[in-house]
């Protein structure tokens, strides 16, 4: 065994997952491993895996089956939330050392030293099976980022229950994050050159429930106050959060981008009563016309599930009725996919996969269009982009409300904030040239 051993991470799922694994990255490091590529060969491998679909399921075994294949000599570690759920199905694959769920996701660094020190493979998978919020918040923290944009894990844990939904039982009650905490790590990576931090959850909305006094408006002014602070952005909301005193308050941070993504799922107020959401569709209009009236250039971007069970053809037309009216930025579009173990699985009347598939086409051609247009009403204007990637001198970066902007330059862009004309768009993107100071 080489005297630095090396670690491969597969992370799956959401941005939570993406922040948790990084944390796990930097631990492996302070132990002495180095981490690479989860394409490369290691001799560790730790699969972070989603279980929010079957397909889900499907693809975690997939990557685990891929990093065995990859090496078959390395220790393979799984952790997430497929294996809380499922830690039996994981451990029956052959090769796998170590199955722990999300509680102390952080142990399988602990583990892969074990494994490392031991120098062999385990006979039968070491299981770690304790619910999900048995240690309540699990400390971590990350102190560097890949690119200008950081993710930051505020909360995690669920209680809505939805009909759809088995992450709930994946990722346990509600849990906050401490608020010092969170501004110690947020300034810690402002200090580090950090351009934004995207602030998330399970369900981020629910931040500061389990704590006395304090609310998520609380927390983003906190932040806000934070020397030299860059943009501030929040993962996906329930639209049920947007009330007017929220509204109010966020308005006057110089920090939050006017960019929010909420989990809306359907514009059917009958399909979201059958779901099992704390809203419905005029709550959710409400909620974004209250936004657009208090932040500048505000946009909006949003989940839909079309299929959902017993979903009609005249609720499918109030979806698109909704869609059209609130005009997304954009829409992750998910046919709904039957999950064992939730309430929708078995109701009655599940729609066929070919008009879940027909409903999926029409929606996301209106999404196309409304796009397109929202690319066109910048064009000819100056926006401030933030840089974050770079291929053959085209830079790529993000307005504060989302938008895509590529710009040429042969200087280099990245992390920089400069204004951009913009000229055009192809209905995805717009292409601009830098604007002089």
């Amino acid at each position: 065994m080489k005297n630095q051993p090396t670690a491969g991470i597969y992370t799956l799922g959401c941005k939570v997952n993406q922040y948790e694994s990084e944390a796990i990255a930097e631990r492996l490091c302070e132990a002495g491993f180095s981490v690479l590529s989860p394409r490369d060969l290691c001799d560790v491998y730790i699969i972070n895996t989603c279980t929010v679909t079957a397909e889900s399921d499907r693809k975690a075994r997939q990557f685990i089956r891929r990093a065995i294949h990859q090496n078959p000599e390395a220790y393979i570690l799984v952790t997430g939330c497929f294996s809380q759920i499922s830690p039996q199905v994981v451990a029956a694959i052959p090769g796998v050392d170590y199955v722990c769920g999300n509680a102390d996701k952080q142990s399988v660094v602990q583990a892969a030293l074990e494994l490392i020190q031991k120098g062999q493979k385990n006979d039968l998978p070491a299981l770690k099976t304790e619910a999900p919020d048995a240690d309540g918040f699990e400390s971590m923290r990350i102190r560097r980022f890949d690119r200008t944009r950081a993710y930051l894990k505020i909360e995690d844990g669920c209680e809505s229950r939805c009909a759809y939904c088995i992450i709930p039982a994946a990722r346990g009650k509600i849990r906050s994050k401490k608020p010092e905490d969170v501004i110690a790590e947020v300034t810690e990576l402002t200090k580090n050159g950090c351009r934004e931090v995207v602030l998330t959850g399970i369900e981020t909305a629910s931040w500061g429930k389990d704590l006395e006094g304090w609310s998520l408006a609380d927390l983003l002014e906190r932040v806000d106050a934070i020397p030299g602070i860059g943009r501030v952005r929040l993962g996906s909301l329930d639209p049920s959060l947007i009330r007017p005193d929220f509204v109010e308050r966020i308005a006057r941070l110089h920090s939050l981008a006017p960019h929010f993504h909420l989990s809306v799922q359907s514009g059917s107020s009958t399909v979201l009563a059958r779901m099992r959401r704390k809203y419905n569709a005029q709550t959710a209009r409400n909620g974004m016309e209250l936004l657009r009236k208090a932040i500048p250039n505000v946009q909006f971007t949003t989940d839909i599930i079309v299929g959902f069970p017993q979903e009609s053809d005249e609720e499918f037309e109030e979806t698109l009725a909704f869609v059209r009216e609130a005009g997304f930025l954009m829409i992750h579009i998910f046919p709904y996919s039957r999950r064992k173990g939730t309430p929708a699985d078995t109701m009655p009347g599940q729609i066929p996969e070919a008009v879940k598939h027909e409903r999926e086409k029409r929606l996301s051609e209106l999404q196309t269009e409304i796009k397109r247009s929202i690319l066109d009403s910048a064009t000819g204007k100056t926006v401030q982009v933030l840089f974050e990637t770079n291929e053959n001198d085209a830079w790529t970066g993000h307005t504060p409300n989302f938008l895509e902007v590529v710009c040429q330059s042969n200087s280099p862009l990245h992390g920089e904030i400069r204004n951009v004309r913009v000229e055009r768009n192809d209905g995805d993107r717009c292409y601009g040239t830098l604007a002089e100071p």
